[in-house]
């Protein structure tokens, strides 16, 4: 009997016999609801299925205990629901997996590849060997992610440019060609955070996000598509965000960017399919990728920031970057149509999609218990950095922090 598409509930899935059944059910495609006394141990296991590429949902409850048993069957029922669409998705997986892409030996263009997410990437594809071209705004950032890649005897080629500029974006692309003589695979990384309430919000916070998040990779896109071509079985790979599918409250421009991205790189896909070219739209949740101090914040700094960094660290709501890019190089190596990343987000996006009017009564709720407008000086854009407060950085933001100083998101002077 074959488990795809069907949904399963283990218990005692938090370790042993019941995490190594869920994780299995999982790979052969099933829709894994995992109940286990331990919260800690649930987070294990999803973040090993996730891993893995899988889907499940976590129930933490007392097998011993009726009342939480018929709650969990409850919560079976829910996800049976929701697992109709992870169905389809998972069937659509069983034809991608038939031609992966290995990397040893593929060039790789990672834009935004200095730091955080990108420089994750960039680790885990050296190790498989292939052969990278990193690209960011600031040389001193590349330098330094290149010294350290190479430490660890990676092909790296490193150069800055502003791929805002549609001549840029040709050029970085023609140099990664002229050096190695060949582009396999395009990864659209580089992105800026906006945060703060609306009323602070200029037009040229909307131009700024959709320039990075819009242009830039369609000016890149566009740029290497010759090249893809050529390779045969090229890949593109679009970071874009949940933010791109649901609209995140105090984070307009960032919204308005990433969703324009999801819209381009969705027409990308169906577009060049006929090429052989295999195009990913990745909408990831929280990461702890290290970034809160180099996002922007307008409106009331200190608590803005404060409540971004807090909740860009909390276990549960956000992944490791690590995981993170372990999930979007499975995507891209199967070709995957789409990837959202962390469960929180996979709710949110599906919650969007099946109840759009709770949903925006939801984040009406969320927005009051923001904080508010103030006057002139919320109007001026402050990085995290020049925001921190007792509680950012604290031990309430020690994940976060650690990963700032592992993914070179410190800065450099």
């Amino acid at each position: 009997m074959s488990v795809r598409g069907k949904t399963a509930l283990v218990t005692g899935a938090g370790s042993g016999i019941g995490q190594a059944a869920a994780r299995l059910l999982a790979r052969e495609g099933a829709f894994v609801v995992v109940l286990d006394q331990s919260a800690d141990s649930l987070r294990e296991t999803l973040a090993a299925i996730q891993a893995d590429g899988g889907e499940a949902m976590p129930v933490v409850a007392d097998v011993s205990d009726p009342a939480a048993m018929q709650q969990a069957v409850r919560v079976m029922k829910l996800a049976a629901a929701l697992a109709l669409g992870v169905g389809a998705a998972m069937a659509g997986r069983a034809w991608q997996r038939r031609a992966p892409l290995d990397f040893a030996g593929k060039v790789v263009l990672i834009t935004g590849g200095s730091r955080g997410l990108g420089l994750v990437l960039a680790r885990q594809l050296a190790a498989e060997g292939a052969r990278l071209a990193l690209v960011a705004r600031t040389e001193r950032e590349l330098e330094a992610a290149a010294t350290a890649l190479r430490a660890q005897g990676a092909d790296v080629l490193a150069f800055s440019a502003d791929l805002r500029e549609a001549a840029q974006a040709a050029a970085a692309v023609a140099r990664t060609v002229a050096h190695y003589g060949q582009l396999d695979v395009l990864i659209n990384n580089a992105g800026v955070i906006q945060a703060g309430p609306l009323a602070h919000m200029q037009a040229d916070d909307f131009a700024d996000s959709l320039a990075i998040h819009f242009w830039a990779p369609l000016h890149t896109a566009r740029a290497a598509l010759p090249h893809l071509r050529a390779a045969g079985n090229g890949r593109i790979v679009n970071i874009a965000s949940l933010g791109g599918r649901v609209a995140v409250p105090h984070l307009a421009p960032y919204a308005a960017g990433k969703f324009a991205l999801v819209g381009l790189s969705d027409s990308l896909r169906t577009e060049l399919a006929v090429d052989g070219i295999r195009v990913t739209t990745v909408a990831p949740g929280l990461l702890r990728t290290g970034s809160p101090p180099n996002a922007l914040f307008k409106g009331r700094h200190h608590t803005e920031y404060t409540l971004f960094a807090i909740l860009g660290a909390l276990p549960g709501l956000t992944v490791d970057a690590e995981s993170a890019a372990r999930q979007i190089l499975t995507a891209c190596r199967y070709g995957l149509p789409e990837l959202t990343i962390g469960l929180p987000a996979q709710l949110a996006a599906r919650a969007n999609a099946l109840f759009p009017s709770a949903t925006a009564l939801v984040q009406q709720i969320i927005v009051r218990l923001l904080p508010p407008p103030t006057g002139p000086m919320g109007d001026q854009a402050r990085t995290g950095w020049d925001s921190q407060t007792a509680l950012a950085p604290s031990p309430l933001t020690h994940l976060s922090d650690v990963a700032t100083a592992a993914n070179n998101e410190q800065p450099h002077h």
